[in-house]
């Protein structure tokens, strides 16, 4: 009994049978990637770009919401706001800027969407501005998991070889 070839079930369906899967693990998953990195990275980018023109402005509203040492605050937020999103779009040392950006993400919500403080209108308003940001936060956990993929400078850096790159790196991701 112990030592029968399990019989598979009538009803489980094999990820290869699906057309939604095939679609989703060629060419089309490197594409959908991409766009999905662009999406994402690219909010923080616009976000992070306006931030940085306007410093004095953000550092303002930094400080309203009590936000000690805001001059500095804003400068180092904006900064990697705009260079996170940009390293996301791009596929650049993912793993290191996934991570940068969920921590990133945390602060901003809890800075500047605390609904908790609010009443009626309001408090839905920033209630749905916080429930959006703990999304963007999975999406951040998922490129950290997954990396920038195929069609990303981290995958074409991977895909040219250790000799490409330095000691130190090859050492560190042989293959």
């Amino acid at each position: 009994m112990l030592d029968r070839p399990r019989q598979q079930s009538s009803w489980s369906v094999r990820p290869s049978d699906s057309g939604i899967d095939r679609f989703a693990s060629g060419t089309a998953a490197n594409v959908l990637w991409l766009v999905a990195r662009c999406l994402i990275g690219g909010l923080f980018v616009q976000g992070g770009g306006v931030k940085l023109m306007a410093l004095d402005a953000f550092a303002a509203s930094l400080a309203k919401n009590g936000v000690p040492m805001a001059d500095i605050a804003a400068a180092i937020g904006a900064a990697v706001e705009f260079g996170g999103g940009l390293a996301i779009v791009v596929g650049l040392q993912t793993r290191y800027a996934a991570p940068l950006m969920v921590a990133f993400t945390i602060i901003a919500t809890l800075i500047s969407h605390r609904f908790w403080e609010f009443a009626d209108a309001a408090r839905r308003q920033q209630s749905v501005q916080f429930g959006k940001n703990v999304a963007i936060i999975g999406g951040f956990l998922l490129l950290f998991v997954h990396g920038g993929g195929r069609l990303s400078l981290d995958g074409w850096w991977q895909r040219r070889g250790p000799a490409s790159r330095s000691p130190d790196e090859a050492q560190r991701n042989p293959e």
